[in-house]
């Protein structure tokens, strides 16, 4: 074992040590799921043996030290394989269940299955959540293959959303990684992917998991180190995503803050890489793309222009340090505007976000002070987008969403110069 190797339990490593090798891992990550995680196990049980009959395969259930019974049903969980119409499989599907070492979070999960992902040499490996309600046997196909047969490195999932779920990926993940890394994956922060044995042993190798990062960024994290590490990276079609329900009004800050927190610490480390692209690529997508019935999400547009009125009164010393003076003067002219009109503009929401992105790499104020101050902020965009998109369906809103990457795009050098300004000192 290795300085860098992540420890495992004996009881694990004895397990590994009798499997050898592996083709294919399949992991999953749990805290007390012990209601939904049956139903993942058994999708993924059947998928594996409907699509890769032949394989030597692997789940790994990576367990935060779940009191609800979670790894028993994983444990006892199998798929009637006769009732699918799936014939005898000719490898039977191994199963490890382990605790997981390190800072409690899914990042420490993951690192638990990659490194077990690399001493059995698995040659393609996928992560699922284990609170999903949607997931059908056909995800592990389309999560696997593409690793497999095309030798792609990191499948991104595609999710059929409604227009106001995932505001967070639209307003800003999306538009923001898609400008910086010229790649269009729709949605960087999905919990399901597929990845090469050569891509785990890369995330390993990385100096990140005792970090927030790891603790709470780790999906952007994994989609961003893909793209910059120059890996091949694809997308693949999965329908609805329907999981455990979670309230958006009470964790939406700390959501927020965990997220811009790690795309902004990923700027500062890839900043030669980004800072010399311009425009973006279409990523290929695999699978069969079809229309789904999605769960309505309400939103509350008043609270949302009041929430930004409140910033611009309470945080408005905040918000001057943060962001350049033009962009504040425009954002005050939205102070009286009456809820028909208020609008933030694409382009200059492209300079709020690139305008934050400055602020915290030149540390004008604590990190944690920068990034709840932008809850309002965002509040204010996620108003003028539902303004928009009211009227439009679904598919008819992901427009308003290109144009926005667009504007990201448009007004790239804009970031660029200013942060190059920064790192000059001047």
């Amino acid at each position: 074992m290795s300085a860098n190797d992540t420890p495992l339990t004996p009881e694990t490593e004895e397990k590994v040590r009798r499997l050898g090798e592996a083709d294919i891992l399949v992991g999953i990550p749990s805290y007390n799921n012990a209601e939904t995680i049956g139903h993942v196990v058994r999708a993924v049980n059947a998928g594996l043996a409907k699509y890769f009959p032949g394989a030597r395969s692997v789940l790994v259930n990576s367990d935060g030290g779940s009191s609800d019974g979670t790894q028993e049903v994983v444990n006892r969980t199998v798929a009637d394989l006769h009732a699918l119409f799936i014939g005898d499989r000719q490898s039977p599907l191994h199963k490890i269940i382990t605790p997981y070492h390190g800072i409690p979070g899914k990042g420490s999960a993951f690192r638990t299955i990659f490194e077990i992902a690399r001493r059995l040499k698995a040659k393609a490996c996928a992560v699922v959540d284990s609170d999903l309600r949607s997931i059908t046997p056909e995800w592990i196909e389309l999560l696997i293959r593409p690793v497999l047969e095309e030798h792609y490195d990191y499948v991104a999932p595609y999710y059929l959303r409604h227009k106001y779920d995932g505001t967070i990926t639209n307003s800003i993940v999306y538009p923001l990684t898609r400008a910086l890394y010229g790649q269009r994956i729709r949605q960087p922060i999905g919990g399901d992917f597929g990845f090469s044995g050569r891509l785990a042993d890369h995330y390993l190798d990385k100096h990140v998991w005792e970090s927030d990062v790891a603790k709470f960024g780790i999906d952007i994290w994994m989609t961003t180190e893909a793209i910059a590490s120059g890996a091949r990276v694809c997308q693949s079609f999965l329908g609805a995503k329907i999981h455990n329900p979670k309230d958006p009004a009470a964790d939406l800050s700390a959501m927020l803050v965990q997220v811009l927190g790690a795309v902004f610490a990923l700027m500062e480390e890839h900043a030669a890489i980004w800072s010399a692209l311009q425009g973006s690529n279409p990523v290929k997508l695999f699978g069969f793309q079809y229309e789904v019935g999605v769960e309505p999400v309400n939103v509350n547009v008043d609270r949302m222009i009041a929430s930004f009125r409140q910033g611009l009164t309470d945080l408005g010393p905040i918000w001057d340090q943060m962001l350049s003076p033009e962009t504040m003067k425009r954002l005050r002219s939205l102070g009286t505007a009456s809820p028909q009109e208020f609008r933030i503009p694409d382009d200059l929401w492209a300079h709020v976000v690139y305008d934050a992105a400055v602020a915290y790499h030149e540390r004008v104020m604590p990190r944690d002070h920068l990034l709840k101050a932008f809850t309002p902020l965002y509040l204010g965009r996620t108003a003028t987008f539902v303004l928009e998109t009211q009227a439009l369906t679904s598919a008819e809103a992901e427009s308003r969403i290109e144009a926005l990457c667009q504007a990201f795009e448009t007004h790239k050098p804009y970031l660029v110069a200013r942060w190059e300004h920064t790192a000059s000192g001047s």
